[in-house]
């Protein structure tokens, strides 16, 4: 494989100890800043389900985190203050300072392990899938504030790829654009809905170990930007009527995935709720089967997967390594879609097989 298959590759030539140092002081400023902003900015408060035993409250705080950080980064770009591209230039070393810090975290957890006397018993499951359920710094709770470096690094590091082609070329193509205006609505969506995530089962059940936080750090921020390394130097341009097919595809797959999510937090608060214009329908007001959710059991993982398959359809076809993302993502989605049939069959044992006999399909109407 060339360079020029791989462009990531050129990224290891700029590799130095000076550019390591400068990587570790841009990432421990970047996590300081919004660990800071999850303390004091003001938003308003949300309840999450209990979890072991204790209600649990988030301040919701993200939008305002996000917005401030995408205008300093435009600011400093536009008055030549900062510029966006040392995040491209700084990529392999700023990987391995993050994959740095997510083990040096992971290990800090392990060590509070005495405070948590129902920890998994061993090592590599202490370490691995964490040894607290809900640790928390300062009144922070990590779990719930590592989705904003995550997302926000993600969308830095794509704003960057923008700006390095402007610098470049002089110029944008069509499919940088149309990738920066997805990738950027789609974040900004995730922290308009930061509430719902306090139901999510990231939060609610899953223990805080280095599984979670690898994938916080390293793998959203550096693996999720990977169509947007081709669309930097790509030199096929996007035709018009590709464009629109890209752009229907990704409306399709942020209503169905947005709107499925929408629907079944609005049916937790309120099984009454109107859904697509009617009363909710449920199965013993505790299995919701209106809307997406009478269609499909996990039409939400359909429609991100459509998501990130239209932000990789913006390379083209010139190279299969931006489809990893998408088939990554397809291949995740479809385990955590069998993990959730297992553990909402021990939870509702027979309602849940009344419901998949009504809602007969599971990602795929009449396929799958």
């Amino acid at each position: 494989m060339t360079e020029s298959d791989f462009p990531l590759a050129a990224a290891w030539s700029g590799l130095s100890g000076g550019a390591v140092l400068e990587a570790a002081g841009m990432l421990s400023l970047f996590v300081g800043l919004l660990f800071l902003g999850s303390m004091y900015l003001p938003g308003p408060r949300a309840s999450g389900p209990g979890l072991e035993g204790e209600s649990r409250s988030y301040k919701l705080n993200g939008l305002a985190s996000f917005l401030i950080a995408m205008t300093a980064a435009g600011l400093a770009q536009v008055f030549g203050w900062f510029s966006l591209s040392v995040l491209h230039t700084h990529f392999v070393a700023l990987f391995l300072m993050a994959n740095g810090f997510a083990f040096a975290m992971s290990g800090w957890l392990y060590a509070r392990r005495a405070r948590t006397p129902d920890a998994p018993e061993g090592f590599w499951r202490q370490f691995f899938f964490g040894a607290e359920l809900d640790p928390a710094l300062l009144g922070v709770d990590l779990k719930f504030f590592s989705y904003r470096p995550s997302l926000i690094g993600l969308a830095l590091f794509n704003a960057s790829f923008a700006v390095v082609q402007y610098e470049t070329y002089g110029r944008l193509s069509l499919a940088m654009v149309l990738y920066q205006i997805f990738t950027f609505v789609y974040v900004l969506n995730y922290f308009q809905f930061e509430y719902g995530m306090t139901h999510t089962w990231d939060l609610v059940s899953e223990r805080f170990g280095w599984m979670l936080i690898w994938g916080d750090y390293v793998l959203v921020p550096f693996f999720y930007c990977l169509p947007g390394w081709w669309l930097v130097h790509a030199s096929e341009p996007l035709h018009p009527t590709w464009a629109a097919a890209i752009v229907l595809l990704f409306g399709f797959g942020f209503w169905l995935f947005r709107g499925a999510n929408e629907q079944k937090h609005r049916f937790k608060r309120n099984p009454e709720a109107p859904i697509w214009g009617k009363p909710a329908r449920s199965l013993d007001g505790r299995l919701l089967i209106s809307g997406f959710w009478g269609i499909g059991r996990h039409l939400n993982y359909t429609g991100e997967i459509c998501i990130y398959l239209a932000f990789t359809l913006t390379t083209g076809f010139t190279s299969w390594v931006p489809y990893l993302l998408p088939a990554w993502l397809a291949g995740l989605l479809g385990h955590r879609s069998r993990r959730d049939e297992r553990r909402c069959r021990a939870k509702y044992g027979e309602l849940w097989g009344r419901y998949t006999r009504r809602v007969r399909f599971a990602m795929l109407p009449f396929i799958y």
